[in-house]
């Protein structure tokens, strides 16, 4: 779906509103003007009388000369042009029948429920997934819901500036983090001696990375170097060569560090189940509508098509399995039609070395080399 056309006649359209409703208040403010003079006039002194009718006539002129009327008409016809092109090109662009799109597959909706009620609990929404839980009379998952309490609680302190909550975790979960390879723990001791530096102090921050940095040096030599001539800059760590370890975006990469490391731990993925497969199918879904109408068109039906006949090509995060496409073939590689390995190192489907072996009955050549090899010395590959 390109939304680059939509976006620019969105923004036609709110550049048009913005014009028309400052024409208009500059009308009303001019109608406004010359009807305070007439009644400034009309109140005027009583001891010296006024023509009444002619202070009228003379306001009647100066509005006709204003043309409040056809002014706004004018600005306002402009706006509503733009406005029906826009509503035309979102319903010519967005189908609010998404239904023959999708196969109706029997979902089980207790995974379906256990997937739902995670995501609340990932955004720290936990009433709203005990809620479902409970009227969908799932059993809750206790532990799961007390690990991202935990994980919520921490970010939240993060964001008060409390690193507290964030450093007993790491150091809770040490050995585990070493073995991701994540230095995670020296990260949130070189922020929160960055902070001790700006309000405590030289000596306090000295004391801290006697404490919580000595053990790092070992490895983290160059970067606990850096931190000690970071004393020098006590008070005035902005406008020093180290400047960039009071950056705001270092605590937002280190809480997204964070979620990333507690959610590996709880054998959880960063993202959201349930926000992967929404993104998915909103990227998928317009080559999905676009198939369903030519098939129709053509009377077909592509539901009961164990492959469809185009491709879905959905972005590179949204991959997440290696996939292996025949060179020969040009198909994806299946259960039905798995790769195989020959024997000379070449690799093609199932299906294309069964046509080049005419099914097993003699050996073949290796379309990229000399060799030939047969059925029974191709070896199936896992992806």
């Amino acid at each position: 779906m390109e939304l680059g056309n939509i976006k620019d006649t969105f923004d036609r359209v709110a550049k048009k509103q913005k014009l028309s409703s400052s024409k208009s208040q500059e009308v009303i403010d001019q109608v406004g003007h010359e009807i305070e003079n007439a009644l400034a006039k009309l109140q005027g002194d009583p001891a010296s009388p006024v023509d009444q009718k002619s202070i009228l006539v003379e306001l009647q002129t100066k509005l006709s000369i204003i043309g409040s009327q056809s002014q706004l008409e004018g600005s306002q016809k402009e706006l509503n042009i733009n406005l029906s092109k826009y509503t035309k090109l979102l319903e010519k662009s967005f189908n609010p029948d998404i239904s023959k799109a999708y196969r109706n597959v029997d979902f089980d909706f207790h995974t379906v429920n256990q997937i739902i009620a995670c995501h609340f609990y990932r955004q720290g929404l936990f009433d709203i997934g005990e809620c479902l839980t409970n009227e969908s009379g799932e059993p809750e998952d206790t532990a799961l819901k007390s690990h991202f309490l935990e994980m919520f609680q921490i970010l939240e302190a993060m964001k008060a500036r409390d690193l507290e909550p964030a450093l007993n975790w790491v150091s809770n979960n040490r050995e585990k983090l070493k073995q991701n390879g994540s230095n995670l723990e020296l990260k949130l001791h070189r922020l929160q001696f960055v902070e001790i530096l700006q309000k405590g102090g030289r000596a306090d921050a000295l004391n801290y990375a006697r404490t919580y940095l000595a053990p790092f040096a070992s490895l983290h030599m160059d970067e606990i170097q850096k931190l000690m001539a970071c004393l020098l800059w006590a008070g005035r760590l902005d406008s020093s060569p180290y400047s960039e370890l009071m950056v705001p975006s270092l605590w937002e990469k280190l809480a997204e560090e964070l979620t990333r490391q507690f959610c590996s731990l709880m054998g959880q993925s960063y993202e959201s189940p349930l926000s992967v497969a929404i993104a998915a199918g909103i990227e998928g879904l317009p080559t999905l509508l676009k198939l369903a109408n030519v098939m129709a068109a053509k009377k077909q039906e592509w539901q009961a098509m164990k492959q469809l006949p185009v491709p879905v090509d959905l972005g590179r995060e949204f991959q997440f399995h290696s996939i292996f496409v025949c060179p020969v073939s040009r198909d994806q590689g299946s259960e039905e039609n798995p790769p195989m390995l020959m024997p000379c190192g070449h690799v093609l489907c199932k299906q294309s070395i069964m046509k080049l072996s005419k099914s097993s009955t003699r050996t073949f050549k290796c379309p990229y080399c000399p060799a030939e090899s047969s059925v029974g010395q191709c070896m199936q590959l896992y992806f």
